[in-house]
């Protein structure tokens, strides 16, 4: 009976709550990171933005999967997995636009920025830390967070290298590898969502 939606409230008011800290979080640096990539011109903060909205898109995909079907919940993670890959793509797409046109990244700006993300990051990650060994919607999440924080301490990285040396480019690279890394994890999530799937019974 576990897949019909039936399980009691108490044993996801966990769930639930962790999921709602998270998303709104998340929805408020996707809006502070977007504005603040725009303003220092840093694809690196536009990245790590992007990555915050597609984490809130998941937590949010994960509020609705719970207490529905194994079935429901797979393809909740398969839709998370696919907007992570979009926006992956997205910041190479980007990366490849700044390099033509050209950019001049603030470093102050990104490392403030960066910085807060990761402190908001990482509460995130321990507060989803229970969670990270149950159903694929919340493995998905934790794959999400994770990646958040290695992408918010790249930024930080590439803030530091540009105070000191003023070479911009590393700005480009640093965005490259987070649009890499996030289609890696999009493609992890991806694979979780479709093992979970073929485990499902004959009938959903």
């Amino acid at each position: 009976m576990s897949d019909c939606g039936c399980e009691f409230t108490s044993q996801t008011a966990p769930e639930r709550r962790s999921l709602r800290i998270a998303l709104s979080l998340n929805a408020t640096m996707f809006v502070v990171g977007l504005v603040a990539g725009v303003v220092a011109e840093s694809t690196g903060l536009i990245a790590d933005s992007l990555d915050m909205l597609a984490d809130a898109l998941a937590y949010a995909i994960g509020l609705v999967a719970i207490n529905r079907s194994a079935f429901f919940k797979s393809r909740a993670a398969t839709l998370s997995g696919t907007i992570l890959l979009l926006l992956g793509i997205g910041v190479l797409v980007d990366v490849v636009r700044r390099w033509i046109f050209g950019a001049s990244p603030e470093s102050e700006i990104m490392l403030v920025v960066a910085s807060l993300s990761l402190l908001v990051n990482s509460y995130v990650l321990h507060l989803l830390k229970r969670h990270k060994g149950g159903e694929v919607h919340l493995q998905a999440t934790w794959i999400f967070t994770r990646a958040d924080v290695i992408a918010n301490l790249a930024v930080i990285c590439s803030a530091l290298f540009i105070w000191f040396t003023g070479w911009r480019y590393i700005d480009l690279i640093i965005g490259t590898g987070i649009g890499l890394y996030v289609i890696k994890e999009a493609f992890e999530i991806l694979k979780n969502a479709r093992s979970a799937h073929d485990n499902l019974p004959a009938a959903h």
